[in-house]
């Protein structure tokens, strides 16, 4: 048992008139570094709408857009194609009779290729680091409606069929054209890259999808720090 006479005084109770004063909190230095505060947590990566992130989104809509076009070049030339030679009655097969197969594969040959394009897309999106976000996954989506479209119109461009001149011409030989009967295949290219660029997002461990700083924050956004506490002073014992 303690004797309360030479015991010192409880924790958090004033000192004695013989206790050292406490010690004052160190000011900051002027080269202490400021401390940051937690701007993605709020927000989230690619969603603060920086110039930057439209920049790379503007950026990935028009390089989609424009890769259409090889895409259409390519449909017109892999779709499969039969040669008739017109009669007085209709045209006929040059060679054999085509099966039906053979008026379908230009879809099948058009998903394929878009198909492909979106993969390869969101790849490309992906590796830009610096720009990962909501920004840039809505710009590769627009940007795979425009290849879509831009394919679709240049592989039908390309892959003409027969005109009325050509089919009222008896003896000719004329070659069918590239069609695209479901339209519903344009939504394959934006599927395909937003689903690529969604995995690789959530095989992500980092909550800010591995994105560089972006910089330091701006004033409004300083937040500052509390000063600790002082220290307790330590117990002195009572004069007799």
């Amino acid at each position: 048992m303690t004797d309360p006479r030479t015991a010192g005084p409880a924790p958090g109770a004033p000192a004695g008139p013989g206790a050292p004063p406490a010690p004052r909190p160190a000011p900051p230095r002027p080269d202490d570094p400021p401390r940051r505060p937690a701007i993605r947590a709020a927000w989230g990566p690619g969603l603060r709408g920086s110039r930057a992130d439209l920049r790379a989104g503007l950026v990935t809509v028009l390089a989609s857009t424009v890769a259409g076009l090889a895409a259409g070049a390519l449909w017109a030339w892999l779709a499969p194609r039969v040669d008739y030679r017109v009669t007085e009655t209709q045209p006929v097969p040059v060679v054999g009779v085509p099966s039906a197969e053979v008026f379908m594969a230009d879809d099948g040959v058009y998903v394929l290729l878009l198909a492909g394009l979106g993969l390869v897309a969101g790849v490309l999106a992906w590796q830009v680091r610096g720009r990962r976000g909501v920004p840039v996954l809505v710009a590769l989506a627009t940007g795979m409606v425009g290849a879509g479209v831009v394919a679709w119109q240049l592989g039908e461009w390309l892959g003409a069929g027969p005109t009325e001149a050509e089919l009222a011409e008896v003896g000719a030989t004329v070659t069918t054209g590239v069609d695209l009967a479901a339209t519903a295949a344009l939504a394959v290219g934006p599927f395909v890259a937003v689903l690529t660029y969604l995995v690789a997002t959530a095989l992500t461990p980092d909550d800010d999808l591995g994105r560089p700083d972006d910089g330091p924050p701006r004033p409004a956004q300083q937040q500052f720090l509390r000063p600790p506490l002082p220290p307790v002073p330590p117990a002195v014992p009572r004069r007799r």
